[in-house]
């Protein structure tokens, strides 16, 4: 009897066993774990949490008055994978407004690059400015010239006509006065300079003088102009012919106009 009483009394004492198992604070267990890990490890830590109950279980199975040793806390002896850790320390957190800084200026310069991807020296730009000034200078004159020989015809058109005809009367002392003088006409007839006189205004009476041929451009319309002048100094009015920048000379002589004869001194 006495065996069957002990025997009840350290089995109804054997569920009362604790464990002393020490108390880990959660400022412990903060700093013991850290506060993400990654996927495998935190399976690795389910199955320790498995193995620790089990070992419970155990020690509660020990014989009466048994206590097992106590658990320090420790960290875990399984380091954290390689690509877990990377990710973490690439995982930093990016300020918006320099992010959109350093894309606007990566677009900037990427728009420049392609745009522009070889920039011209500014003695470059100083020979382009010449040229084009050159180029304008040069269109400029062209047409500057152009007008005005657009112009001088067109003047000489309304002023002579064509052919170039110049007329005018002047008393020289061939059969003339001044209540009736003479009449002159120089044309410019197919380059052919003529003047023809009409002695006191009487055509009947009319005289032709050859004057030179011209030559060149545009000689076909140039206009032929008739002045009086004493040049040889005999007090009688000579006949200057005028064409352009030239002068030819008929010397009046015996009521006719002839031209100069050889060392005669002419002053024109």
């Amino acid at each position: 009897m006495e065996q069957r009483s002990t025997q009840r009394t350290m089995r109804a004492s054997a569920p009362h066993t604790q464990v002393n198992i020490p108390d880990i604070s959660d400022e412990e267990y903060d700093d013991v774990w850290p506060p993400r890990l990654p996927t495998s490890t935190r399976r690795y830590r389910g199955d320790t949490t498995t193995n620790t109950g089990s070992f419970s279980a155990d020690v509660q199975a020990t014989g009466q008055g048994e206590h097992p040793p106590a658990r320090t806390a420790s960290k875990s002896v399984v380091p954290p994978r390689r690509t877990a850790a990377q990710a973490s320390s690439d995982l930093k957190p990016v300020d918006p407004d320099t992010e959109a800084i350093f894309n606007s200026r990566h677009r900037v310069s990427l728009a420049k690059h392609r745009q522009d991807p070889r920039r011209l020296h500014w003695l470059g730009y100083v020979g382009l400015g010449l040229i084009v000034t050159l180029l304008v200078m040069l269109l400029g004159w062209i047409a500057l010239s152009f007008f005005n020989s657009w112009w001088t015809v067109w003047q000489d058109d309304l002023h002579y006509g064509r052919p170039r005809t110049f007329q005018v009367d002047r008393a020289i002392g061939h059969n003339d006065s001044d209540a009736s003088p003479s009449h002159f006409i120089a044309l410019n007839l197919n380059r052919h300079v003529e003047v023809i006189e009409f002695p006191g205004g009487d055509p009947t009476k009319a005289k032709v003088y050859m004057g030179p041929i011209l030559t060149g451009s545009g000689q076909d319309l140039s206009p032929v102009t008739l002045t009086f002048k004493d040049v040889n100094g005999d007090g009688k009015l000579d006949l200057v012919v005028n064409v352009q920048e030239s002068h030819f000379v008929l010397i009046n002589d015996n009521s006719q106009f002839r031209p100069p004869h050889q060392g005669e001194n002419i002053n024109t």
